[in-house]
């Protein structure tokens, strides 16, 4: 996969394994990441930063991925967004896609899987 432009994506995530994973997975192929820890967090770099798809754990300390996925929306309005939960459900899927994620990945995500959705969501949106 060849990046046409040097596209920024946020990952968060409480776990610092796997928000370090997720960049190692992505920086190699040309992507810019930001990283975050908290849904508060991300929201700051959303206000501040180049942002072109964000990747937000369902499961953080005080908003939960889906929580912060809507405000991001308010602020940002269209910006790709995925989902991902170790605990994905057809009731988890319904809010995610109601809310406009575009898809919910399951937990432990592969390096094709992620990269490929993302690759996906950005050729939708740019």
């Amino acid at each position: 996969m060849t990046l046409d432009r040097p596209y920024s994506i946020l990952i968060t995530d409480d776990d610092q394994s796997a928000r370090e994973t997720l960049r190692d997975i992505f920086e190699p192929v040309g992507f810019r990441t930001h990283l975050a820890q908290s849904g508060e967090e991300a929201i700051e770099i959303v206000c501040g930063q180049e942002i072109h798809l964000a990747l937000f754990d369902m499961h953080l300390p005080k908003l939960s991925g889906l929580e912060t996925m809507e405000i991001v929306r308010q602020i940002k309005g269209v910006l790709p967004m995925i989902l991902v939960s170790a605990d994905r459900d057809q009731h988890l899927l319904r809010k995610a896609l109601s809310a406009n994620a575009f898809c919910v990945l399951s937990k432990p995500v592969s390096r094709n899987t992620v990269i490929y959705y993302v690759t996906r969501a950005l050729e939708k949106f740019y």
